[in-house]
């Protein structure tokens, strides 16, 4: 069978191969036969798509014998029709194929260089921000003032003194923690140079009493603790004074200086305290000696001093653990510790500060009278003043123990760990610094 032609339905090529001669006398004798016989063909064509290749050649095709017999009915006598055809008979040859459009030649892009950037413009410079004014000490003090110095202005006011003042005047001293023995001794030396004085030399005696008192614990240069290298510094305190805060700040104020310094976290039962004395290490700079907690302190302290020794630091400093038990128990750990240190250094450790926190008040009194009975406490400080309201219990400590105060924290910032100067203290507490 014959492959049905492209140009074509295979519906209209079955009909002609099949009704050949029917074809031929309709196109013959019907007007407008063939128009209807192209548009039978041609739609279809012509909504093909050109083919992208050649087409092929198809060979001829040949008609098959009709196998109708002639029709034995005479001719039609009418005459035929001389009409012209309307059109003439469409090609059954497939159209030539559409050649595609050449495509167009596209230009190959230009290389255009693009023009330099312009520099940015030139800022212009910035001076540097100063840097903040140091807080005064009076600032600090601020509320200490107010608790201490304050109460006292409120209860004297223009009134000369009298025994009804005289009263007022003693339990304003009494609840200013500054100790009772302290107090007693205040409170008689204004009856004995003040009594029917007006507030002002109250006052003045007041400061002139306390300013006596502070200066029997101003460090002396005279009576600096020298020894070493290393120089070993044994810090005691109970949780929560901020004993090793304060070992951080004196590491950093030795490592401004151009000291170098090894510490030593020897508070063993605060897994804390480790980590926070590693922290102070990095943040200055220098190498922090820890054990494993709950291990021996006095082997954590004896480490500390080979190290020190070791890297020919000037400094050592040490925590302690900060549990009050019993006396017992921390006679013998802190007679340890002081024993192994000195296996090394001779004299160590050559100080032994206390660290307490002055918003304690009558607390920081009796644990000073502990830690004295079993160590020899060489040197105070008392943090933590500036948010104290019970910051006379200073003048209670000097009063009783006579022992140096070294620092005091006016400030959560290095610089705010400060030599105590007995002078500038009190004109700061009675505002005239």
């Amino acid at each position: 069978m014959e492959p049905t032609p492209s140009w074509i339905s295979p519906e209209v090529f079955v009909w002609l191969r099949e009704n050949a001669r029917v074809a031929a006398l309709f196109i013959l004798f019907a007007p407008g036969a063939v128009a209807l016989l192209a548009e039978a063909i041609w739609p279809r064509q012509q909504s093909q798509p050109a083919p992208e290749e050649p087409p092929r050649t198809e060979p001829p095709r040949t008609e098959p014998p009709s196998t109708e017999l002639p029709s034995t009915e005479p001719p039609s006598t009418e005459p035929l029709s001389t009409e012209p055809l309307s059109a003439e008979p469409a090609s059954l040859e497939p159209a030539e194929p559409v050649p595609a459009p050449a495509p167009e030649a596209v230009p190959e892009p230009v290389a255009v260089s693009e023009p330099a950037p312009a520099p940015p413009p030139v800022a212009e410079a910035i001076p540097p921000e100063p840097a903040p004014a140091p807080v005064s000490l009076r600032e600090r003090l601020a509320r200490t003032s107010e608790t201490l110095v304050g109460r006292l202005g409120a209860v004297l006011g223009g009134r000369p003194l009298d025994a009804e003042l005289m009263d007022e005047l003693e339990a304003a001293l009494f609840t200013a923690d500054l100790g009772v023995a302290t107090a007693e001794s205040l409170l008689e030396r204004v009856k004995k140079e003040a009594t029917g004085a007006d507030a002002s030399r109250v006052r003045e005696i007041l400061r002139d009493s306390i300013l006596e008192k502070l200066n029997r614990v101003e460090p002396k240069a005279s009576e600096q603790v020298s020894g070493g290298p290393p120089h070993v510094v044994l810090v005691l305190g109970v949780n929560g004074s901020g004993k090793t805060t304060t070992i951080g700040k004196l590491a950093a104020r030795h490592a401004a200086e151009g000291r170098k310094v090894v510490l030593g976290a020897a508070d063993t039962f605060r897994a804390a305290a480790i980590d926070q004395l590693q922290v102070w290490g990095e943040r200055v700079g220098c190498t922090v000696v820890a054990g494993e907690p709950g291990g021996d302190p006095a082997a954590v302290a004896f480490d500390t001093v080979k190290a020190a020794v070791a890297e020919e630091a000037d400094i050592a400093l040490i925590d302690t653990a900060g549990r009050l038990q019993t006396k017992k128990p921390l006679m013998e750990e802190l007679g340890k510790i002081a024993r192994v240190l000195g296996r090394d250094v001779p004299g160590a450790p050559h100080e032994t500060l206390l660290v307490l926190d002055s918003n304690t008040g009558q607390n920081a009194i009796s644990q000073t009278r502990l830690f004295t009975e079993v160590t020899e406490v060489t040197g105070l400080v008392l943090t933590k003043l500036d948010g104290s309201a019970k910051g006379g219990v200073i003048v209670g400590l000097a009063d009783e123990f006579g022992i140096p105060v070294q620092f005091v924290g006016v400030g959560e910032g290095i610089e705010d760990l400060r030599n105590f100067q007995a002078a500038e203290f009190v004109d700061a507490l009675f505002g005239d610094a």
